[in-house]
């Protein structure tokens, strides 16, 4: 038996505010996984739940499903999917019934029965039985089994695959997506990825007995405990932090006889645009840039050793575009303050006052303009009730609010009185304005 396993496709998903779909990333992916297919021509594929990228996709997102769905079918592939935490489970099962009968089979909500969703398809070793669990919560499972003692994650997937009839003499596939580990130690998560460390743990010995656990959930591809409990990873990078993951693409899993070894490969597809970081000096950054051009990929630029001024954004932005690619994130890590100097910088700051900290700030992050003189009153004022304070060794309290509020509208009152004194204005005999007195 050999099929194709993949997992957290994201339909609809955008990032760094541009669609994948409106860019054509996730079409491209689509095409370029049915020549896949066409070329391997699997027994199965297998779809271990995060769909969609939302639980209420838009249109095109599902469109896009239709398409891959009914060019599997056509070439009478059968498809196992299983929702994830991003979908609607009953929105993505939806007329599973009719799907079944053109070999589409799809988890069904827990709530309609406690049975999972399963099917049998036969090899040359006999059958080979695949079980969809869909993403599973604690009160969930613990609602429809009617145990009030499920209360944790690795409970609720034991219990419920506990509760399945399961002949584990024959060969076994689970498709699931849950935050598996291997004795509470997790893999470095991208940054997309929605669930946070330590949440939903569930221990890969709850799968023992089943001979592939295709599993999704996490972006990135690895094994979990042992070979055949496996992350299939994200189709497609969707944040930076996913770069240091290797090359992206499906599964390709051969089951032999039962008990027999296992084989697992990787069938690369490249994305229509490759996620990159760039990180250096900006005078390095620009050397890449004119000797290797960033040809149609989506950027992050990191300069080093000095802020990102307009002329240093513009640059970088307007050489991206020149090759096709958009740059999606630049930041500075540029600081002036290092060692005994930062120490000595931090030492001058708890000594300065506050409203000459905020006059430096405002310079530094105005080209070295002032700020002006109703603003710096303000920080005066603020200033002058800090000290109080500390000399009180009392917090401010009520009064202290009312005084800053008094000030903010004093200031308010006097600036519409200049306007309205603004709008009044004459001209004597030279044509020069006179202001009313």
């Amino acid at each position: 038996m050999r099929f194709l396993h993949l997992a957290d496709l994201h339909l609809g998903k955008s990032i760094y505010g541009t669609s994948l779909i409106d860019s054509g990333d996730q079409q491209a992916w689509v095409e370029r996984f049915l020549a896949c297919v066409r070329q391997r021509r699997p027994d199965a594929v297998v779809v271990a739940g995060d769909v969609y990228d939302r639980s209420l996709p838009p249109g095109r997102a599902a469109q896009l499903l239709s398409r891959m769905v009914t060019e599997l079918a056509g070439m009478h592939i059968p498809i196992l999917m299983t929702a994830g935490n991003h979908d609607s489970i009953y929105h993505l099962s939806f007329l599973s019934p009719l799907l079944e009968a053109r070999e589409v089979y799809i988890s069904r909500p827990l709530e309609q029965s406690p049975e999972l969703v399963h099917v049998t398809l036969e090899d040359a070793f006999g059958p080979v039985t695949f079980w969809m669990m869909p993403y599973v919560y604690p009160a969930m499972v613990s609602q429809v089994l009617g145990d009030e003692e499920i209360r944790d994650y690795d409970t609720a997937v034991r219990k419920i695959l506990a509760a399945q009839p399961i002949d584990f003499t024959r060969r076994n596939v689970l498709i699931a997506h849950q935050n598996v580990t291997a004795d509470g130690l997790e893999a470095e998560r991208g940054g997309s990825e929605s669930m946070v460390g330590g949440v939903g743990q569930v221990d890969y010995t709850a799968f023992d007995g089943f001979d592939y656990v295709a599993l999704g959930h996490i972006h990135s591809s690895y094994a979990v405990g042992r070979e055949t409990v496996r992350y299939a990873g994200s189709p497609l990078a969707y944040h930076f932090n996913e770069t240091r993951q290797p090359a992206k693409g499906p599964l390709e899993v051969t089951i032999g006889e039962k008990g027999g070894e296992i084989c697992i490969q990787r069938q690369e597809i490249e994305p229509l645009h490759r996620l990159r970081e760039i990180r250096g000096t900006y005078a390095d950054i620009r050397q890449q840039a004119s000797e290797h051009p960033w040809e149609n990929e989506y950027l992050k630029i990191v300069v080093t050793d000095q802020r990102i001024t307009p002329p240093v954004s513009d640059y970088l932005h307007e050489t991206a575009r020149a090759h096709g690619s958009i740059l999606m994130e630049l930041t500075s890590e540029y600081t002036s303050f290092t060692g005994d100097a930062f120490f000595a910088h931090s030492k001058d700051m708890q000594e300065k006052p506050v409203e000459t900290l905020f006059a430096d700030f405002y310079r530094e992050r105005n080209n070295d303009i002032e700020a002006e003189d109703p603003d710096l009153a303000l920080m005066r004022l603020v200033g002058e009730i800090t000290r109080d304070a500390e000399i009180s060794q009392e917090e401010p309290d009520e009064s202290a609010l009312r005084r800053i509020l008094a000030f903010v509208m004093e200031q308010e009152r006097a600036n519409d009185r200049r306007k309205a004194v603004d709008g009044l204005c004459l001209e004597d005999d030279s044509g020069k304005e006179v202001k009313p007195e």
